[in-house]
Parts: C-alpha cells; structure tokens; sequence
C-alpha cells in the first residue's frame, strides 16, 4: 500500500508492508503528526491516536534509515534517520521509496500522512 507524508509543499512517497499492524496503522490515515527528534537525532517520533495490534507481530528489529516503524511499548510511530541496533518492541510498519529528506532534519517537522492517490 502505498502512502504519502506532505511536508510543507514536498511530497515523500513511501511503502507499507502486507501485515496486520501495517493495515491498522492505514485504517487510522489521513493523520496530522508533529515528529520529533528522539534518540539523538537517530529517529523522529510521533505518538498515534489509538494503539496498533501487535498480535503475530516479529518481537523486535534491527531498524535502518527510512524504515517506517511502530514501538509497541510506547504506542509511537517512529522514523528511522539512521540505523540502530535491534530494539525489541520495534515492529516495522515500512519504508521511504522516494528521498526522506524533508523529514530527515532537526527539529520538528508537521507532516500530513496519507493514501496516495
């Protein structure tokens, strides 16, 4: 499924995944979020409106940049800037197919995500 962040007048094209919390997670679109920095400019954050489910879900990942992602503890979407090593409770929900670079930038950043049409 495919879905756009618009960051100001920029479009950012991603891709999400063919599991159940990815779904959740494009049942709750279009979104409004403010992302921000977390982890040392490592990823960007955001917490979502309703949790997802994380049933049959991997327990954990290793993230690297552009990976879309769910930290189930917290509930956050998150977005990594840059890789990391694997975090338990970190379920990726897909990835940029296009430059995420007006998202990947200090500071926050108000993005409007949804379906691309």
């Amino acid at each position: 499924m495919n879905i756009v962040f618009e960051v100001e007048d920029q479009r950012v094209t991603a891709i999400l995944d063919d599991t159940p919390v990815a779904r959740a997670f494009a049942e709750m679109l279009p979104l409004d979020l403010e992302l921000s920095d977390f982890g040392g400019g490592v990823e960007k954050i955001a917490d979502l409106p309703a949790s997802l489910p994380t049933n049959d879900a991997p327990s954990g990942m290793k993230p690297v940049a552009g990976d879309i992602t769910y930290y189930s503890p917290w509930g956050n979407l998150a977005i990594f800037r840059k890789g990391f090593s694997h975090a338990n409770g970190l379920i990726k929900l897909g990835r940029f197919t296009s430059d995420f670079g007006p998202i990947d930038r200090s500071g926050p950043v108000s993005v409007r995500i949804q379906h691309e049409e």
